[in-house]
């Protein structure tokens, strides 16, 4: 039977910590001279002291290493746990959200969706604004060391491919975890400074570019105001492509970067395709508002840049309702939020390198069916690649299109429009933010859901984030029974 001490230390010192971190937005309100400080000293309270007592009672149980099963359950109870208490100041506070919107919107954060069922966003209290940016923040360099550490060792999605990177786990996950999250997190925090800085130069208020950086960095996607980044169009908008393009690489390369060695970055076929993509969609943009709408150039490829890099890097920033260039760009926009990021990274969706080992895969077999004696394996950055490695990425598309269109089903079920059942579920599990259609576009936001369709995106969210197999596999009697 699996021991579950180990998993309820590690989500007990989690849970103690966010409670701790509750202090911050308890002490803005405080100096703004408001009561929502209260709100965050006791939601602050029932957390440290829940998480502390969880630890204390686990704490016979630590252990050096933890077992595949002990793994699979801490990455999945983690973001399960964590926005439980997170969502605890929306019901506390100014919002007075139901249970059910307070989980949806902490989920939404700690995921890094952005979806968000918040409306007046620029007359709520500047702590509560605050604490929605910092859950995405902690889910942003969360996600990192769970793809680094956790995904390769449990062979999720593929992920396997990049178990020796820079770091070899060898088994011994929680000190090999501590190391990597303590370089990580290190690039992590500058990164979120020089975004903050260069918001501060292009015009922002301190608060909305502290905001901004946090949400940036994790491609996270929420905002200080209702017209999300439409609020601050112009050199800000340059700004954030940049750095949701830095948040969506992979962070091992950063770290080899500081450790001296720059060829892997530039020698990174996932980054080359990456950039690729988004340059050429941008382009494809700025053209067809050019002929389209009749635009002019600086303007057409500065939306579209920023949209189309917010998109697929699953920050899910809006500078304007897009759906009104025209069918085509409402379209693209949908399938652009199915690509994704680099692995590694803060981004989210299926990401660019399983993509590349897909059409790896579809080449070598083509070319057998020409030279059926022929021996064609499929590389990936100019290493073979393994049987294992293939069936691993092939069941990955295989959850997600099958978890995509139950999604789907579900949501038509609880009364939603094909269009917006369909845009919610895939942005849900590819944890983009805004959908497409009236409601959940994105001029829009999910507070209109009934209670059952939050449920479900919810769920959705949190199975999106955490690569999908690695939450299915709890489910199945044999990982139980290992």
């Amino acid at each position: 039977m699996t021991d579950l001490r180990p998993v309820g230390y590690v989500i007990g010192i989690l849970v103690a910590l966010l409670g701790l971190t509750m202090a911050i937005p308890m002490a803005v309100d405080a100096a703004a001279g408001t009561d929502e400080w209260v709100v965050f000293f006791e939601a602050g309270l029932v957390t440290l002291v829940t998480g502390g007592s969880l630890a204390l009672a686990s704490a016979n149980g630590q252990s050096q290493r933890l077992t595949i099963q002990q793994m699979f359950l801490l990455t999945t109870l983690v973001w399960l746990v964590l926005p439980l208490f997170g969502g605890l100041p929306f019901m506390l506070g100014a919002t007075g959200a139901s249970f059910t919107d307070a989980f949806f919107e902490a989920m939404s954060g700690m995921t890094t969706t952005g979806s968000t069922v918040l409306s007046g966003l620029d007359d709520l209290p500047k702590g509560l604004l605050l604490w929605r940016s910092m859950m995405q923040w902690f889910g942003g360099v969360g996600i990192i060391v769970v793809a680094m550490v956790f995904l390769p060792e449990l062979k999720v999605g593929g992920m396997q491919v990049f178990r020796s990177e820079a770091f070899e786990t060898d088994g011994k996950v929680l000190p090999r975890a501590a190391e990597i999250a303590a370089k990580i997190s290190v690039i992590y925090v500058w990164l979120t400074v020089a975004c903050f800085l260069a918001y501060l130069l292009v015009g922002m208020s301190t608060f909305d570019a502290l905001n901004h950086a946090l949400t940036t960095l994790s491609t996270g996607g929420f905002s200080t105001r209702d017209a999300s980044f439409g609020a601050f169009q112009g050199p800000a908008e340059y700004v954030s492509s940049l750095f949701m393009i830095l948040a969506s690489l992979p962070f091992v390369r950063f770290v080899q970067l500081l450790a001296g060695t720059a060829r892997p970055l530039w020698r990174d076929t996932q980054i080359h395709a990456y950039l690729v993509i988004i340059l050429g969609l941008t382009l494809a943009f700025a053209l067809y508002r050019l002929v389209a709408n009749g635009d002019h150039f600086e303007h057409s490829f500065r939306e579209g840049l920023f949209n189309v890099t917010s998109i697929i890097s699953g920050t899910g920033y809006a500078s304007v309702d897009y759906q009104l260039w025209g069918a085509f760009p409402a379209v693209a926009f949908f399938f652009i939020g199915l690509i994704g990021g680099c692995a590694g990274s803060t981004a989210c969706s299926v990401k660019v390198f399983r993509y590349q080992l897909l059409w790896a895969s579809m080449r070598a077999q083509i070319r057998k069916i020409h030279s059926p004696h022929g021996v064609f394996t499929p590389r990936y950055q100019g290493q073979p690649v393994t049987e294992d490695v293939l069936s691993s990425v092939m069941a990955f598309f295989s959850f997600f299109i099958v978890t995509l269109g139950i999604s789907a089903v579900l949501l038509s079920a609880t009364g939603l429009d094909f269009v917006t059942a369909v845009s919610g579920a895939a942005t849900a599990l590819a944890c983009v933010g805004p959908g497409l259609g009236e409601i959940i576009g994105p001029a829009g936001n999910f507070a209109s859901l009934n209670d059952p369709a939050k449920w479900v995106l919810s769920i959705v969210m949190l199975i999106g984030r955490l690569e999908v197999m690695s939450v299915f596999a709890l489910f199945t009697i044999r990982f139980w029974r290992a």
